[in-house]
């Protein structure tokens, strides 16, 4: 309902204007900072994750980054960089990374927004499609990283654990 509202006042909008329009129908906590960046406090399954929107003018692009609250110490990059790129063989749309600088884990995705000669506008159903796209991979792999960075599993059986199907109720 308040995403139809929210529609409504704004069919499309500058990027970030846009991704503020989203934040606010959800009702998350947001900073804004100017035309270039907005970043959400966001509550999802596995715990309080970060969501950025940084917008760069001059190449028309929206990144969009997905912060989970992990890090690979440096005793786990190796490890975590497997587990990236079985992770990544499978995605779609963006992918995970991670920082070399203090070993944060991160989902990211870019779009190309309008041409040199349009105006850049992004709509709500495309700003929902990034912002779900990142919420939906952090949760679905963020158990794959907690079983490498946590329980000290090989990447493949972290991985293998991770998306295993759980049947019924405990």
């Amino acid at each position: 309902m308040m995403i139809i509202e929210a529609e409504a006042a704004a069919p499309t909008a500058a990027p970030i204007d846009m991704l503020e329009h989203y934040f606010q129908s959800q009702g998350w906590a947001f900073d804004r900072n100017g035309d270039e960046e907005i970043v959400a406090q966001v509550e999802a399954a596995w715990g309080e994750y970060e969501l950025r929107g940084l917008w760069r003018e001059e190449d028309r692009v929206l990144q969009f980054v997905g912060l989970p609250g992990l890090k690979a110490e440096p005793q786990h990059r190796t490890a975590a960089y497997e587990l990236l790129g079985l992770i990544n063989e499978g995605l779609w749309l963006g992918h995970f990374d991670l920082w070399t600088g203090d070993g944060t884990i991160l989902f990211r995705h870019a779009a190309l927004i309008g041409g040199e000669e349009d105006e850049p506008a992004l709509s709500l159903a495309q700003a929902e499609a990034l912002v779900e796209a990142a919420l939906d991979e952090c949760d679905r792999y963020y158990p794959a990283f907690d079983f490498l960075l946590e329980q000290g599993k090989a990447p493949a059986d972290a991985f293998r654990m991770a998306l295993t199907d759980t049947a019924g109720e405990a």
